[in-house]
């Protein structure tokens, strides 16, 4: 068995396994109505979640948002099959292979748009290049994806390069800095601060020469438990996340202050950049299809047996929180309508 297929059997399968045992199906992790625990990611795609946590923007509704944070990014999507989170920002291709293992999970809302980026080293500035060269990137996620599927529009088949997954995205960054890697798929502000620190390093890519304008990459997904029995405290969560993006998009500088240094490690000025290049979006609805369709290439690289359905997803309490805030809604620059 190759490295690739063995971690694909221990990493991805044990841990989805292990998420979806059906002793662990009940809503052990429900909170009290005045509670939702969620896990999260890195990039600008939780800036809304993120923003929520910060100040708390879901208090006047009764609900307290709480994040339960975990050693890596498996865990992030482990503790939501386990249902030891009610709620989790992650990348749509995650949540595909928890639902894919029977997890009671759902697509509720969005996370960010665009803000993916594929570096390579210097001199690597061609698909046909990048065969034998080490990728660094992420198992069961957007990030690994992505080069899947450029690589694919380029007439190279993923099976020509070699695969590095990493633990996080400093430990990425980091080894493409030192040559551990000869290329990367990552978040914005990553990507720009590797071609603006690496002399020579070529950016392939930022995902909508495969994808184009306004693909999604993150996705808010709840246990269905939380829908069912605390609908009110998951819209509560919805509307908290819109008055966020919403303080986001009118004081930018204001929002960034808050949160770098305590959620962002990394500089104002590559926060700026990261903002604008990967906004965050509540409102994803129209990029159903977007997300619906990824799971062909899921299908293809052997991480999920059956494409997920529509039932994957479910916009009801976000259309609810819509239509019961119509003024809030019609306040924000990036929604579906």
């Amino acid at each position: 068995m190759d490295r690739r297929k063995f971690l694909k059997t221990t990493a991805a399968a044990g841990a989805i396994t292990m998420a979806v045992g059906p002793s662990m199906f009940g809503s052990a992790a429900m909170a009290a109505d005045s509670t939702i625990k969620s896990t999260h990611g890195s990039g600008f795609c939780n800036l809304n979640i993120f923003l929520s946590h910060a100040v708390q923007t879901a208090k006047e509704d009764g609900l307290t948002l709480e994040f339960v944070n975990t050693p890596t990014f498996a865990e992030q999507v482990t503790f939501l099959g386990i249902g030891q989170v009610d709620v989790g920002l992650m990348p749509y291709t995650s949540f595909m292979a928890l639902y894919d293992a029977g997890a009671p999970v759902k697509v509720v809302a969005g996370g960010g748009i665009e803000g993916c980026v594929i570096v390579a080293r210097p001199g690597l500035d061609s698909a046909e290049k990048l065969k034998g060269k080490t990728l660094a990137t992420f198992q069961l996620d957007t990030l690994e994806v992505m080069p899947y599927d450029w690589l694919k529009k380029h007439g190279v088949s993923f099976n020509d390069i070699t695969v590095r997954y990493m633990g996080s995205t400093p430990e990425a960054v980091e080894a493409f800095k030192a040559g551990a890697v000869d290329w990367i798929c990552t978040i914005e502000p990553y990507g720009t601060a590797l071609v603006n620190d690496v002399p020579g390093a070529v950016m392939l890519s930022d995902g909508t020469d495969i994808y184009g304008k306004g693909y999604t990459d993150c996705v808010l997904a709840a246990r269905s438990s939380l829908i069912d029995e605390n609908r009110d405290g998951l819209k509560a969560l919805i509307k908290g996340m819109m008055k966020a993006q919403s303080m986001a998009e009118s004081d930018p500088a204001g929002t960034l202050e808050k949160l770098v240094g305590t959620y962002y490690k990394t500089s104002m000025e590559n926060a700026k950049v990261a903002m604008e290049k990967q906004p965050a979006v509540v409102d994803a609805r129209s990029q159903t299809d977007f997300i619906l369709d990824r799971t062909d290439s899921l299908v293809e690289m052997g991480y999920i047996k059956n494409k997920p359905d529509r039932n994957a997803i479910d916009w009801g309490p976000l259309e609810e929180v819509i239509a019961e805030n119509a003024d809030l809604f019609g306040k924000l620059k990036y929604k579906a309508a």
